[in-house]
């Protein structure tokens, strides 16, 4: 009962089954009411005829001859008088035939009627006639047996029977044929997700058709291929940065070890110490990366924008950059012509703008210069920072922005880069609803350009 085929059979049939035996119910009552009604109109006609005849010519011979007419199994006719004699009967031995006089006389009606309707209980339907000539007057009362009507009906009713058993087996063939044409596309897709939900992404579905079925059937083969590429970049990630802390913490280990040696002079002990310093702050700034890159992943970050002013937003940003710059003996420009509006989350943004003048800071040799750029251009705030560092070579531009993706591994570790922090700014960007752009000649410096 949990089988979609098995509910879709029940529905279907429950459906076409009820609406079946309106159809019929209304068909077989319509039609056994007018085959019904042929029965009495044929009758009425063949009394009327007699009527008729002898209101034309009232004799014997005439009598005679409408007895002689109605002689036959089905049919029976009687004439009496005016005061419920019987005249003459097609059946002078059928008593039944005469039971219905007193109803007659009681009616005495002066149109052509049908006395008795009810076929199903009476043996007969009857209709009667008056006639009227000279002296002579009275009725006709035409018998149609009920046999050939009843039997007509059960026939009728059997063939009906016979079609609704036909429809029914004709309704379980066009169930195996929909069970087959579209649920065997769904337990498919059912079969593929639950390979899907144990790990296995080797998923076929040749379901083909251009409906909503095969929609979902490329959906489902577009959502095995995104988790097997999520899931081989899940794993290249956790390598990464198994990688990433592993080497810091054996600086961290070793040194703090050799540190500890009490035959160590201070000199050299104060050594050890700033590298162990300097390791752990790498370590501190690559887990911070990582929790941005998380809450980034979780959406549990907000980005909530407001209007504000650019010189005093950059204005702060340089105060806090420029010890920084100072200490590694760089010359950070900084060039704002205008004090426009920028409509942004200023706390993100700030992000965004550390995180390049930081990489900057990293990748620009002493003695060179950084410079940090903000204009309005139609409506939107531009701010490019430009170095005149190692550079990116052209075939790798495309992929900074990658998770854990560093230029030159060796030199990433002697510059102390993550890879992550333009993954972050890339992130944060989009968020806003802006965009990025990168212009880079290898040994001669970097641009990075934001739009928002």
């Amino acid at each position: 009962m949990n089988k979609i085929s098995t509910k879709l059979a029940l529905y279907f049939f429950a459906a076409v089954l009820i609406l079946e035996l309106i159809l019929m119910f209304y068909l077989h009552r319509n039609i056994i009411h007018s085959r019904v009604g042929e029965e009495f109109s044929r009758l009425l006609a063949n009394g009327e005829n007699h009527r008729d005849v002898l209101t034309e010519n009232y004799s014997e011979s005439t009598i005679k001859h409408i007895v002689l007419m109605e002689n036959n199994n089905n049919r029976e006719v009687m004439i009496i008088n005016s005061e419920g004699v019987v005249i003459s009967s097609s059946d002078e031995n059928n008593p039944t035939l005469e039971s219905y006089v007193p109803s007659v006389m009681k009616k005495k009606s002066n149109l052509d009627s049908i006395l008795v309707s009810d076929y199903k209980n009476s043996p007969y339907i009857v209709s009667i006639h008056p006639y009227q000539n000279g002296e002579h007057s009275g009725y006709v009362l035409m018998y149609q047996s009920t046999n050939s009507i009843n039997q007509m009906v059960n026939e009728l009713t059997m063939h009906f029977g016979i079609a609704g058993a036909t429809s029914v087996v004709i309704i379980l063939i066009i169930y195996a044929v929909l069970s087959k044409v579209l649920t065997r596309p769904l337990i498919n897709m059912k079969e593929a997700t639950e390979k899907l939900s144990k790990g296995d992404f080797e998923v076929t579905l040749s379901y083909a058709s251009k409906d909503e079925l095969g929609e979902l059937s490329v959906a489902i083969q577009k959502l095995a291929k995104d988790l097997e590429l999520l899931k081989k970049e899940r794993n290249e990630f956790l390598a990464s940065i198994s990688h990433e802390l592993s080497t810091p913490l054996t600086y961290l280990i070793g040194y703090a070890k050799v540190a500890m040696r009490k035959e160590l002079d201070e000199k050299k002990r104060d050594h050890y110490l700033s590298i162990i310093a300097e390791e752990a702050d790498g370590m501190k700034d690559l887990v911070k990366d990582l929790l941005d890159l998380a809450k980034i992943d979780e959406n549990s970050f907000t980005v909530n924008k407001e209007n504000f002013l650019s010189q005093p937003f950059l204005d702060n940003i340089f105060k806090l950059v420029g010890p920084s710059f100072l200490n590694k003996g760089l010359k950070l420009d900084f060039e704002s012509k205008e004090n426009f509006q920028i409509f942004a989350d200023p706390l993100r943004l700030q992000q965004i703008v550390l995180n390049l003048l930081d990489n900057a800071l990293k990748y620009t040799n002493n003695g060179k210069k950084v410079r940090l750029e903000a204009y309005s251009l139609n409506g939107r705030a531009v701010i490019s920072v430009s170095d005149e560092g190692i550079g990116i070579p052209s075939d790798e531009i495309e992929f900074i922005f990658d998770r854990l993706y560093r230029v030159e591994k060796s030199r990433s570790r002697i510059y102390g880069g993550s890879g992550i922090g333009l993954s972050v700014v890339k992130e944060l960007v989009e968020a806003h609803g802006g965009t990025i752009e990168v212009a880079s000649k290898l040994g001669e410096g970097s641009t990075f350009k934001l739009m928002i």
